[in-house]
């Protein structure tokens, strides 16, 4: 049986709220994406440097959630694209989410009016 194949790619975490939305955002407009839940299945460095050279490791790095902001002054100080990709590889609670993959571009967070210009 062949593999089916998407031409969205949803990033994220499962339980996190902001996914729920995007998840049913984009179910009640029939678009069809595989799932990647980036905390139980990992990431690879070259998407996250991906996504850091299109949007900005500072953009991509979620340093408002609880996960950074548990983390002691000297894994915060002096934060750069590098730094920045290791600490999202050990932990990826810190990755911005969701991140929806378009294939030529990504979109960073769920803004319901975004999803619709990108996808209509």
């Amino acid at each position: 049986m062949p593999r089916e194949t998407y031409s969205l790619s949803l990033y994220g975490i499962k339980a996190c709220d902001t996914m729920k939305k995007a998840r049913l955002w984009l179910d009640e407009h029939g678009q069809a994406y595989h799932f990647h839940d980036y905390k139980q299945s990992g990431i690879d460095r070259e998407r996250l440097a991906a996504w850091c050279a299109e949007h900005g490791w500072d953009k991509v790095l979620n340093r408002a959630g609880t996960t950074f902001r548990k983390l002691d002054d000297a894994q915060k100080a002096d934060l750069d694209t590098a730094k920045a990709i290791d600490l999202m590889l050990a932990q990826p609670s810190m990755i911005k989410r969701p991140v929806l993959d378009l294939g030529d571009r990504t979109l960073l967070g769920f803004k319901p009016e975004l999803y619709a210009a990108a996808l209509n």
